[in-house]
C-alpha cells in the first residue's frame, strides 16, 4: 500500500518547477534538481518517467489522490476482514491457553521466624532501616518500663533520620506510669500515641513496605510479610482503626490515675454513659470484675438499674 503523506516543500518546489517548464523536464535539468525531493516525487507518482526515457513529466494531483484514495480503501476493507477473522484464526490456541495450568505468581516473600530472639533481632533491622514511618498496633497490657525506655531513645534517633511513629494501645495503659511518660517523650518528637477502647489486632508496619504480624496465637512465632496487596491491606486495617482511636493529652498529670480507686474510676466512665464492656476493655478488666464493681455502686447509691445509676453519678442532673 502506498504511504499517505503530503509533499515537504522540497518536493512542492520541484513539482511546481516541473509545472514551468510546460509540464516535462529532461534528464539533463533534473540532474540539477534536488535528487530526494525527486525521488519522492516519483515514488508518491507525482512524477513519471517518460516512456523514451528521456525525462520525467508531471502527474494530476487529483489522479494520484483517487488511486491512493481507491488503495486505502481496498487495504482498509482486508483488515476489517481480517480483523474479524483473527479471533477465529486464534480461537484453537486461545482455548489451550486458557486450560493450561498455572505457576502461581509471588510478588514477594513471607518469612515465618519462630525463635523469639530471632524476632526481636530482625525487627530491630526493620527498624534501624526506616526512614519514613512506623506504625504500631500494640493491644495488651503495658510494656516493661525498661523497654520503653529504650524505645523512647530509638525513637530519639528515628526523629533523627526524618521518622515518624503512630502508636495503638488499649486504654489500660493510661494508668501506666511508663507508658505515659513514653507517649508524653515521643510525643515531643511529634510522634502520636492514641488508645483504642475496642479490641484490634497486634501488627508493626515498617516504611509502608515490610509488616510484622502474630504466626502464631500465643505470638510465639511472627510473619514478616513484604506482599504489597497483603501490606496495603493491614495498613487500611490501621488507618480505621486509629480514626477511630482517642487522642490523649499524655503530658496532663491526670492522665495517670494509678490512685484512683477502680469503683470511682469506673463511676466516672459509667456517668460519661460507656457500656460496661467499654469499661471493661479500657481498664483492662474483665467484664465480670466490672460488673461486680458496677453491682456494689448500685447498691451503695440505691439505684435500681444502670440508667438510674448512671443518672446518680452524674449529679442527679437529667441526662
Amino acid at each position: 500500500m502506498t504511504e499517505v503523506r503530503l509533499p515537504d516543500e522540497a518536493e512542492r518546489e520541484l513539482y511546481l518547477d516541473v509545472l514551468a517548464q510546460g509540464g516535462r523536464i529532461t534528464l539533463a535539468m533534473a540532474a540539477t534538481a534536488d535528487q530526494d525531493a525527486l525521488a519522492r516525487l516519483l515514488a508518491s507518482g507525482l512524477l513519471i518517467g517518460s516512456a523514451q526515457g528521456l525525462g520525467y513529466t508531471a502527474v494530476n494531483p487529483r489522479t494520484v489522490g483517487a488511486r491512493i484514495s481507491a488503495e486505502l480503501r481496498s487495504a482498509g476493507t482486508r483488515l476489517l476482514v481480517e480483523a474479524e477473522e483473527l479471533p477465529i484464526l486464534l480461537g484453537e490456541l486461545t482455548k489451550v491457553y486458557e486450560s493450561a495450568p498455572r505457576r502461581s505468581v509471588r510478588s514477594s516473600v513471607v518469612r515465618h521466624v519462630h525463635d523469639a530472639a530471632d524476632i526481636v533481632h530482625r525487627m530491630r533491622e526493620l527498624e534501624a532501616g526506616a526512614r519514613e514511618e512506623i506504625l504500631l498496633a500494640q493491644p495488651g497490657g503495658p510494656l516493661p518500663a525498661a523497654q520503653l525506655d529504650r524505645a523512647v531513645a530509638r525513637a530519639h534517633e528515628f526523629a533523627a533520620r526524618g521518622g515518624t511513629v503512630r502508636a495503638l494501645y488499649e486504654p489500660s495503659v493510661r494508668t501506666d506510669q511508663s507508658t505515659v511518660r513514653y507517649a508524653a517523650a515521643i510525643g515531643e518528637l511529634g510522634m502520636r500515641v492514641r488508645v483504642l477502647g475496642e479490641p484490634f489486632k497486634r501488627a508493626m508496619i515498617f516504611d509502608r513496605t515490610v509488616a510484622v504480624v502474630p504466626a502464631a496465637a500465643d505470638h510465639s512465632s511472627a510473619a514478616f510479610v513484604e506482599d504489597p496487596a497483603v501490606v496495603a491491606f493491614l495498613i487500611g486495617g490501621f488507618e480505621r482503626d486509629w480514626a477511630r482511636a482517642e487522642r490523649v493529652k499524655w503530658s496532663d498529670a491526670d492522665t495517670c490515675a494509678d490512685e484512683r480507686p477502680v469503683d470511682e474510676q469506673i463511676g466516672r466512665l459509667l456517668a460519661t454513659g460507656l457500656t460496661q464492656r467499654t469499661i471493661a476493655t479500657r481498664l483492662g478488666l474483665s467484664e465480670r470484675t466490672v460488673a461486680g464493681h458496677i453491682s456494689r455502686l448500685r447498691e451503695l447509691h440505691d439505684a435500681e438499674t444502670l440508667f438510674q445509676l448512671g443518672w446518680l453519678l452524674r449529679g442527679g442532673r437529667d441526662a
